[in-house]
């Protein structure tokens, strides 16, 4: 874990790898709780059974969206700012999915920091190039650069 003191000195990691997340595991139960909280029941996700016969790997796998969701998780894993009061959610200015993620995977987050950019109030504007790896696998689940504001 990097621990960073204020927003500010984020500025001093600019073109930095932050840092690497654990590996964390995707289990069917996982993929059955976000298609409920999201209605997305597509079969590939849910359907154990038709995935065995149907997906290449004979295997359901998570929402794009789960893996995305994973991301701040995670990064709270990477770094934290001591001196803050506040942190939020900007949103993406770029993110594509390039891998399935099949159930029984694990996946980390890997960030480098590419801008930190003063705004309003105080605030540091964060944008951070987030990769989601498989393990064992050369190919991510997914590439975004996210942003977010911190705010002493």
């Amino acid at each position: 874990m990097r621990v960073i003191e204020y927003p500010k000195d984020m500025k001093q990691h600019i073109g930095e790898e932050i840092g690497v997340s654990d590996w964390v595991d995707i289990d069917q139960a996982t993929i059955d709780k976000f298609a409920e909280a999201t209605g997305d029941h597509q079969w590939i996700h849910v359907d154990v059974e038709r995935a065995k016969a149907e997906m290449p790997d004979g295997k359901t796998i998570a929402h794009g969206f789960l893996t995305l969701s994973l991301v701040p998780r995670l990064s709270a894993t990477i770094w934290s700012i001591s001196h803050r009061s506040r942190g939020l959610n900007y949103g993406l200015n770029k993110l594509r999915f390039t891998a399935p993620v099949p159930v029984g995977s694990r996946v980390r987050l890997r960030q480098k920091l590419l801008a930190a950019d003063d705004v309003k109030d105080n605030g540091i504007r964060l944008t951070f190039e987030n990769t989601i790896e498989i393990e064992g696998r050369q190919q991510p689940a997914l590439i975004a650069e996210g942003l977010s504001i911190v705010y002493p």
